[in-house]
């Protein structure tokens, strides 16, 4: 891993930056779909990987390569395979690492396409799926089969924010023979590294926080090295790729990961102990209060409580829609990792093309309202809700 230093904040600006022979200073941007050879026996030699060079943007790209090197850099990860999305990044693991007739335990508690794409085509190929309560330890073991492969999860979960004690999730999974994928798209390395938990492989939709500004979709995988080269494989052959401008764009990004972090987490937390005052809400739901269920936890393993939050109005569905619609700040969309922030009510957009008994299951309130908190000021965000 090139250029790998001992503090975070300097790997976020320094690490994977490879100079080309002009000697730029920024991130060089390689817009190109195919490389050239000196001779048939470089081609050759690449094609077959005798020799380490770039061959065809689908799986080789030196600004692609950047990105993953940095990611990978900061969540302590041997190394880091870019997708095209969050959702092709789950899609590449599941396909490159299982078979037909392999299990499978995820959290109940992830987002909802996520849980279209097991149930309605991971499925379909031949995986079998038992979703469990992330939150409860033993529902994990009682889900375990000896077929099982992997346990996956989120956490913090979206929207409502359970935690799972991932030291001894992974402790379970290491004692079944079970390799455990953290999606770690809510806190980022910035706040949490799930490998130093003993998770396997890390999942990130880099199109919210990584790029932190709503600007492309992208994805990532990482891991140890020889679980991460079966995923190569998968990527080179299906082009489920990442583009070199978006990688471009989520190195930009990364540079100001840390602040943007820590200062709209500083933001959440405000907003949250300011809702849970509030007597028109039922329930708030954020891993930095008190009052939430995994609040211990949540101070173990991350360094913060993020920036996402949720709560349930009273009034169901009605009300949450006229709170969002009096927003003036505030951008009503499903996207979350923005420096704006955004607002959504996940049981008609993030979660609607499950059935009510999914939302129930997942406990997916008809008056459920979820914000990632921006870098607006917190006084403009708390104004804006007018509850």
């Amino acid at each position: 891993m090139k250029n790998k230093n001992k503090n975070f904040e300097t790997d976020a600006v320094r690490a994977g930056i490879e100079r080309s022979q002009f000697g730029e200073h920024s991130e060089g941007l390689f817009l190109t779909s195919s490389f050239v050879f000196k001779d048939a026996q470089e081609a050759a030699k690449r094609f077959s990987g005798e020799e380490p060079g770039n061959v065809y943007s689908r799986f080789t790209n030196p600004t692609t390569k950047a990105f993953e090197e940095r990611l990978a850099a900061l969540e302590g990860a041997e190394q880091c395979i870019a997708t095209s999305s969050g959702m092709s990044a789950i899609l590449a693991t599941f396909m490159a690492l299982c078979k037909p007739g392999d299990h499978v335990v995820v959290s109940k508690s992830i987002f909802g396409t996520s849980v279209q794409l097991f149930n309605n085509f991971l499925a379909k190929w031949g995986l079998s799926i038992s979703f469990v309560d992330l939150p409860d330890l033993n529902s994990w073991e009682e889900a375990t089969m000896k077929n099982t492969k992997f346990y996956f999860l989120e956490t913090p979960s979206n929207p409502l924010t359970e935690i799972v004690d991932l030291k001894k999730l992974s402790q379970l999974a290491k004692s079944k023979k079970v390799k455990l994928i953290v999606d770690n798209c809510f806190c980022t390395p910035a706040l949490q590294k799930p490998i130093n938990h003993g998770a396997d492989i890390i999942i990130h939709s880099a199109t919210k926080y990584l790029d932190g500004q709503g600007r492309c979709l992208g994805g990532a995988v990482l891991g140890k090295k020889r679980l991460m080269n079966e995923i190569y494989i998968f990527l080179r052959n299906s082009g489920v790729t990442l583009s070199p401008f978006n990688a471009w764009v989520f190195l930009k990004g990364l540079e100001t990961l840390k602040i943007r972090m820590n200062q709209q987490s500083d933001n959440a937390i405000k907003l949250a102990t300011y809702l849970e005052k509030n007597k028109k809400i039922s329930k708030v739901y954020y891993p930095g209060l008190k009052s939430h269920p995994q609040y211990k936890t949540a101070l173990r393993q991350q360094s913060s409580g993020g920036a996402v939050l949720s709560f349930v109005v009273n009034g169901g569905q009605k009300v949450a829609w006229q709170i969002i619609n009096k927003t003036k700040v505030m951008s009503i969309t499903a996207n979350l990792g923005d420096t704006k922030t955004t607002i959504t009510h996940p049981a008609t957009t993030t979660h609607s093309r499950l059935t009510q008994e999914q939302r129930d299951y997942s406990g997916i309130d008809n008056g459920l309202v979820r914000i990632a908190v921006g870098l607006e000021h917190i006084d403009d965000i708390i104004a804006d809700l007018n509850i």
